[in-house]
């Protein structure tokens, strides 16, 4: 038998993460409800993933009519269905090999893709140029960020790549650095400041990495997963300006550029800022920044697409990029159609484009709307705090408990957040994400909550939510 021994060190390395304990709990539940066991809820509701549709939020319309084509051709002769619907569907077919979703694509992905996001990316910044061929095509922005850390890691001891990585981040992000084999350099964001990104931060995380590791690049989410924060263009300079200095490759991850709603924020991405800042920075900086179909207002987790642009990066490493994606073979077809249809959709004119508008303007209004509720409720409850959220699906409040459940925690060999999401999830039947799988400073507790979903069930959330807090910290007094 292989034994674990055999298992490659760097993997045995790896932690399990509280949100997979989560969610297999959060199944089992479900089983048992299914199998007729009576608990004190009818169904367990799971907002502790980014994934809206699992949670009821309809998908795009246009995304599913066309995939549907491409799926049966036949299709493309059927009346019912609009006519820009077959014509994409059709230019679409007509990019693929055989003209079938079914055959392999180019490991960055289908000309035509890459083609509609630069120019996606050349309207979104202004006109600053963007080139197909640094478009990298992935089954979601997390494989193609892999494939750039496994181009930078190198070295061993105080020579090993680190990845100044800011605390809190999503949460997998831990794993992937640990699993290629970089050094998570942390960084803390500001929360009494809506967590801010503090320059003097980023140059106190570096000069404590010296003798430990070697940074070589710094990650940046924005908008801020699960912090909701979004980064005004003068914190980004002062990013770019510190990048420049201490030669730094820029990892950005964009997910959440289609979700900023808070008054006042718009999203301005790297690039463009990196454009404007002059030739000093635009032809030095080197930026790796991503996108998907995954999060945000499409929400197509099931489909696994993505796409990375690379900024003043050596076209020989761009070979190597393209080499270590095509161990993946080729994103799926279906996942590169829904993305370019994210990046190019109906426009003004077109039959379905009034349908594709208020569809998307519906899920919009959702989100903007459940993050304040959300907000608004969390901060009128004992113990709870909870900066505004400006943009991204989550809310990510903290959480001041009792010592009583800290200890207990402590007793079980958990943290108090995991404790607290455990029991949520027992009594109530709601899964969150606990706070500790970010990273965050020592006794500060937060849970994760996703917001983008039907508001009915947003307000289901929220009454469960609130009935347990009140009643886990009257439960922890009483053993005061």
């Amino acid at each position: 038998m292989y034994s674990l021994r055999n298992v490659n060190p760097m993997v045995r390395r790896i932690r399990v993460s509280p949100q997979s304990a989560l969610q297999r709990r959060s199944e089992q539940i479900t089983a048992l409800l299914q199998q007729g066991e009576q608990k004190p809820f009818k169904e367990v509701i799971d907002i502790s993933s980014g994934d809206s549709h699992k949670t009821g939020i309809k998908p795009i319309s246009f995304v599913r009519q066309v995939l549907s084509v491409c799926l049966y051709p036949e299709l493309l002769h059927d009346d019912t269905l609009p006519g820009d619907v077959r014509q994409r569907a059709q230019r679409l077919l007509g990019e693929c090999d055989g003209g079938s979703v079914g055959s392999y694509t180019d490991s960055c992905g289908l000309p035509h893709v890459q083609r509609s996001v630069a120019e996606f990316i050349t309207g979104r910044d202004g006109g600053v140029p963007s080139y197909p061929r640094n478009i990298f095509i992935s089954a979601g922005s997390q494989t193609a960020l892999k494939v750039m850390v496994k181009l930078l890691v190198r070295g061993e001891g105080v020579s090993q790549t680190g990845v100044l990585t800011p605390q809190p981040c999503p949460h997998t992000l831990p794993m992937l650095l640990e699993e290629v084999g970089a050094i998570l350099v942390p960084y803390q964001l500001r929360e009494e400041q809506g967590w801010a990104l503090e320059l003097e931060e980023l140059h106190r995380a570096l000069t404590a990495s010296r003798g430990h590791c070697r940074p070589r690049a710094l990650y940046i989410s924005n908008p801020g997963n699960p912090t909701g924060h979004v980064q005004s263009r003068k914190s980004i300079e002062w990013v770019i300006q510190f990048a420049a200095e201490e030669r730094l490759i820029l990892l950005v991850n964009e997910v959440y550029q289609d979700c900023v709603y808070g008054e006042g924020r718009e999203f301005v991405s790297y690039k463009r800022v990196l454009f404007e800042m002059g030739q000093q920075y635009s032809e030095m900086v080197e930026l790796a920044s991503f996108h998907s179909i995954s999060n945000g207002i499409m929400g197509e987790c099931g489909l696994r697409a993505g796409y990375m642009e690379l900024v003043n990066v050596d076209p020989a490493v761009m070979v190597f990029a393209e080499t270590l994606l095509c161990t993946d073979i080729s994103t799926p077809v279906t996942g590169q159609i829904a993305l370019e249809i994210m990046v190019n959709p109906p426009r003004p004119g077109d039959p379905s484009h009034n349908k594709y508008t208020q569809e998307i303007l519906t899920n919009r209004i959702t989100l903007a709307q459940n993050a304040q509720r959300a907000w608004e409720f969390l901060i009128g409850l004992p113990g709870v705090s909870c900066q505004p959220v400006t943009g991204g699906i989550f809310i990510y409040p903290c959480l001041s408990l009792p010592p009583e459940a800290v200890e207990q925690a402590k007793s079980d060999g958990l943290e108090a957040d995991v404790l607290y999401s455990q029991t949520l999830l027992d009594e109530e039947g709601v899964c969150v994400g606990a706070g500790c799988e970010h990273g965050q400073r020592e006794d500060k507790y937060h849970i994760r909550l996703c917001v983008l979903i039907p508001s009915a069930t947003l307000e289901k959330v929220l009454a469960r939510l609130g009935s347990f807090h009140l009643h886990f910290l009257d439960q922890f007094s009483q053993h005061a």
